[in-house]
């Protein structure tokens, strides 16, 4: 937390792949690259991502930009729950996830449960099934998804210490 003022939000450059795509939906595969990305290793990260897109497409037998996209959306979370102390006892209430912290969410639980998997194959096979996995709304992300969101139904009593 800054001491002045707020810190400016970086926006990622568009990928420099998918020209004929969108550029929002350009930015959002650079955030997925750097969210991939380890100790600073982009290229690696790039390698790993679009191996994936290869093979989703080699797959899939559509665009693999657009059944990430799709994987993306099924995964992203609605509610979620936040910690509240009140008067000493801890409080789950559901909140509403901004639009910026579901992507990120979304963008985590897919690469967490693509490396999760525990088959002996490259990161790009496990990716790519992730993301096949996801675009058909099933897999370990959307399960992460579906969790979150029944916590936050069951602590739907609680909403009203959200503030």
């Amino acid at each position: 937390m800054p001491r002045k003022g707020e810190v400016p939000k970086r926006r990622p450059l568009p990928d420099p792949k998918f020209t004929d795509q969108p550029l929002d939906l350009r930015k959002k595969v650079t955030k997925f690259v750097n969210t991939v990305m380890e100790s600073g290793k982009k290229s690696i990260a790039e390698g790993i991502v679009y191996g994936a897109f290869d093979i989703v497409a080699e797959k899939a037998k559509e665009d693999p930009v657009k059944v990430w996209d799709r994987a993306l959306s099924n995964v992203q979370p609605k509610l979620e729950v936040k910690s509240r102390r009140v008067g000493g006892a801890t409080y789950q209430v559901p909140v509403d996830v901004r639009p910026d912290r579901a992507l990120t969410l979304g963008m985590r639980w897919i690469i967490n449960s693509a490396r999760d998997r525990s088959d002996g194959r490259t990161m790009q096979e496990k990716l790519a099934s992730e993301l096949l996995d996801a675009s058909g709304n099933k897999g370990s992300a959307v399960k992460k998804r579906e969790d979150t969101h029944k916590m936050a139904e069951a602590n739907k009593a609680f909403a009203h210490y959200r503030w």
